[in-house]
């Protein structure tokens, strides 16, 4: 029996290669990082977390993308096709900062670096580059989530 393993890299390359027709849009919700509203869309199933901000041309100031799994374990993200800076931010099932890659470049060629958490993380939160410095995110920061409830994220103190 062979192995399916290089028809499935074949497809996920492809489906990561390929631009969007338009920029599709996830739903969304409001997270807190650090106290700090940030209209979050909400990636949580393999192929959303895989399409990620992939072939975004922007991301408003107070805007990221929230990806969500499972169970928390180590992850590593990578920036092929993305075309902004950003700033990764890895949390615990418990919603507390794990770690941070600040100022992530864009990727356009197929051998991408791949940012890495710097232990388990169930939620990760992209930002522009920058603003997680801006916004004063420390080693302290918690991400919760206000409204609507889409995620397992601890829900916000009112």
């Amino acid at each position: 029996m062979r192995s399916a393993l290089p028809v499935l890299s074949a497809l996920l390359l492809a489906c990561a290669s390929s631009p969007p027709t338009a920029e599709a849009r996830l739903s969304t919700t409001v997270v807190e990082v650090g106290g700090h509203p940030v209209n979050a869309e909400v990636a949580d199933d393999n192929h959303e977390r895989m399409r990620g901000l992939m072939f975004r041309k922007t991301l408003g100031r107070d805007e990221g993308m929230v990806f969500v799994f499972e169970s928390a374990y180590p992850q590593a993200f990578w920036m092929k096709n993305t075309l902004i800076p950003l700033d990764i931010l890895y949390f615990d099932a418990a919603g507390r900062l794990v770690s941070i890659q600040r100022d992530v470049p864009p990727c356009r060629t197929n051998f991408c670096e791949s940012y890495p958490s710097e232990g388990p993380a169930r939620y990760v939160l992209e930002l522009n580059a920058g603003r997680a410095r801006e916004l004063g995110i420390g080693s302290d920061a918690l991400l919760c989530e206000r409204a609507p409830k889409l995620t397992p994220l601890p829900a916000c103190a009112p």
